[in-house]
């Protein structure tokens, strides 16, 4: 059975995860978190704020822990910096530095304790300041993404089109790498094929429902904050945003696994790290013919 969820307000507010430890890239990430780590010349986070501004997004909710204050920083003016590079007359570096506390209204909420750890757990921190009747944006702070259309832009669209509960980004990805990855079953309904029966965390190949894997972007109906309330903790203690999406699909309402025009690219480990920086280097003019040539001395 297909249930909608009717939304009939304008999705104005993104939820962005970013209050996890970064342990695997310690020690860089003892004292600043990973979501600041620099993508060439912009902060992890950085690009996710662009890519909601981009997808229609006014208000941006930051899930912070204990010692992100330097993402609250970030986001705000730097007085000393502006008077600097006004009197060198560095106009456009000026120019960059103030754009950046003008691209939203920036929320901050502390990630507390006492709640369960797991990428849901900012969804609980959140609930505060999203309407009962609203809908929402909520991202993963490592996830990148490389696309014309901006990839949440896509997400809302599909949910401002089918109604759905949820709706999920998924990347078609290697057989041989499935078992890294979260993937989906699809049910198999030719009106709907896109609507999910369930999400699998990092099954091997041969188990694995399908290549379609599950990465750091939705758009969910308050429906997901409520079933987060009341949802227990899953594997190894921690609340899992896939357990939730899957309680809603069981009770028949609509999830929705839709594949994105474009590349989804990981920060998670250093190795990632380093292919998404090279990736999002290809695309600048100014870095990509010396980075070629520099990749190509290196392999000789």
């Amino acid at each position: 059975m297909f249930i909608q969820h009717k939304n009939h307000t304008k999705i104005t507010k993104a939820v962005i995860a970013a209050a996890g430890l970064g342990t695997r890239f310690l020690p860089a990430t003892k004292n600043q978190p990973k979501e600041m780590l620099p993508i060439i010349d912009k902060p992890i986070i950085h690009y996710l704020v662009e890519e909601a501004v981009a997808s229609g997004i006014t208000d941006i909710v930051l899930v912070t822990r204990v010692g992100n204050h330097i993402m609250e920083d970030y986001f705000d003016n730097r007085s000393e910096l502006e008077t600097a590079l006004e009197e060198a007359g560095k106009t456009d570096r000026l120019e960059l530095v103030r754009n950046i506390p003008k691209m939203a209204n920036f929320i901050y909420i502390r990630q507390r304790n006492h709640l369960p750890y797991g990428n849901a757990t900012p969804l609980l921190a959140a609930k505060e300041v999203i309407d009962n009747n609203e809908s929402f944006v909520y991202m993963f702070g490592d996830d990148l993404t490389i696309s014309e259309k901006p990839v949440t832009r896509q997400l809302i669209e599909v949910y401002e089109k089918e109604s759905p509960t949820a709706v999920l980004g998924v990347q078609e990805v290697p057989y041989e790498e499935v078992d890294k990855f979260g993937t989906v079953k699809y049910k198999e309904n030719p009106q709907h094929p896109h609507e999910i029966e369930a999400g699998y965390e990092k099954l091997p190949a041969d188990q694995a429902p399908s290549n379609m894997a599950q990465f750091g972007r939705f758009v969910f109906s308050y429906d997901v904050i409520k079933k987060a309330i009341e949802s227990p903790t899953g594997k190894d203690d921690e609340l899992w945003v896939i357990d939730i999406l899957n309680s809603l699909a069981q009770e028949g309402k609509s999830v929705i696994g839709q594949p994105i025009e474009g590349e989804w690219l990981t920060t998670g480990d250093p190795l990632r790290y380093l292919k998404t920086t090279l990736k999002f280097a290809m695309q600048r003019e100014d870095l990509a013919p010396e980075l070629r040539k520099f990749i190509k001395d290196c392999i000789i």
